[in-house]
């Protein structure tokens, strides 16, 4: 099997992801509340907007079943297929959406429906793009390949924040609510079918086929996975927690958190976040390298401690003038936060057998994730009340990267374990 065909194949959908999720995150903010939740006060609008992005959060458990199931019995590619036509689909026919003044409580309804479709489609993506990538690594840089499916994230965010800046700029404010923010949510799909041709050209992985041909697969793969590594799933979500706040809030909410509440103009929210990506682009490769060799265990505890220093000082110097914002993101998006997030992938999936790995690595993400999705509300709810106070928002980030650290100090080293039916060819030296 081609090996750079695969590792496109396994980032493509995971840049579709994250083009759509910060298309989401940021129209949610800047569009959302206004055009479909009208109301009298702004931050009730806001809260309301962003239920539905934690809506589509809260669906992701559900698709991490239902893909799971379809990737364990069926095969990767098959999945992988299904979850592309869902994402794309979505997030294309929001673009076409009316609004609450043409069309009333329809418009609100309808954008809830897509989003928990799209919910639903993202909760199958990431681990088989994970799965795809780790299953046909060659010997010793099982982590590097892990690593490239989630430089999708950094990229896809670019691909998002350019779409909406260049729209910005070439738009008034009054035809950019009227309809240039449609314009990027059509463009997935382009994105969509150049990822659905490159990944029918792939072949299943080489371990789920050698697990197929042994006949070993399992009939329901969630009841096997909660029954024999059912601690393995609830440690994938306490691992989870903490950076996916963190992830959340730098990647997403940080755009209304600037503009709203710290007086940003979009532009410097929006520079930020760029700079925290490109450095995220450097960071990952390099990072998931080193993991085939110091281990996933370390790393991820070293970044969940600089994190948990960190989170108060972050709040507190965003506020300080855009250098201290760019510097801020570089260091705790691109740098610190990239590290964890570059062996995430590889170390949870370590976690499971082939027979249920699909299952088991994303029902436990996407549990987390749905837990974490609704940080958006939390935070809007926490500053109309504090507003952006250092200690509420860091005091808030470090509970939940200490659960995460207290949980990754009795994690296994997973580096060196078998990853295949048989022994493991994958080993680093």
């Amino acid at each position: 099997m081609n090996k750079f065909r695969v590792l496109f194949a396994s980032i493509a959908g995971s840049i579709i992801e994250w083009y759509d999720f910060y298309l989401y995150g940021s129209a949610t903010g800047l569009v959302f509340s206004t055009l479909f939740f009208p109301t009298h006060d702004p931050a009730i609008s806001l809260i309301l907007a962003f239920s539905t992005f934690g809506a589509g959060y809260a669906a992701r458990p559900i698709g991490s079943v239902l893909f799971g199931h379809l990737g364990d019995r069926l095969g990767r590619k098959a999945a992988l297929m299904y979850t592309l036509v869902g994402m794309g689909g979505s997030s294309t026919l929001i673009g076409l959406l009316p609004t609450y003044e043409q069309v009333g409580l329809l418009a609100p309804i309808f954008l809830v429906i897509l989003r928990l479709i799209q919910g639903i489609s993202l909760g199958g993506e990431w681990g088989g793009a994970i799965l795809l990538a780790t299953e046909s690594a060659p010997k010793g840089v099982r982590g590097l390949y892990g690593s490239i499916p989630q430089m999708g994230v950094p990229i896809g965010l670019v691909a998002g924040t350019l779409s909406f800046s260049l729209i910005s700029h070439v738009t008034t404010n009054e035809q950019f609510m009227s309809w240039g923010w449609r314009i990027p949510f059509l463009f997935s799909i382009v994105l969509v079918s150049l990822a659905i041709w490159i990944r029918s050209g792939i072949e299943e992985t080489p371990i789920f086929q050698e697990q197929k041909e042994s006949g070993d697969i399992a009939r329901v793969p969630i009841v096997e996975a909660l029954r024999s590594d059912g601690k393995n799933v609830l440690r994938a979500i306490g691992l989870k927690l903490g950076d996916g706040f963190f992830n959340v809030f730098t990647m997403s909410y940080v755009l209304t958190f600037a503009t709203v509440y710290l007086s940003y103009p979009r532009d410097t929210a929006l520079n930020a976040l760029t700079i925290g990506c490109a450095v995220m682009l450097v960071t990952i490769p390099i990072i998931g390298y080193l993991s085939d060799f110091v281990g996933r265990k370390r790393i991820y505890i070293g970044g969940l401690i600089l994190l948990f220093l960190l989170a108060v000082p972050y709040f507190s110097l965003i506020g300080k003038g855009a250098g201290w914002f760019y510097v801020m993101q570089a260091v705790v998006l691109g740098i610190i936060w990239a590290a964890i997030f570059s062996t995430q992938g590889t170390f949870f999936s370590e976690l499971f057998p082939p027979k249920i790995r699909y299952t088991g690595l994303s029902v436990g993400y996407q549990i987390a994730a749905a837990i974490v999705g609704f940080g958006p509300l939390i935070w809007t709810s926490m500053a109309k009340s504090y507003g952006p106070s250092p200690w509420i928002f860091g005091g808030f980030m470090m509970a939940g990267i200490a659960l995460s650290l207290a949980l990754s100090l009795f994690a296994p080293e997973t580096r060196s374990m078998a990853y295949s039916r048989e022994k493991d060819s994958n080993i680093a030296p």
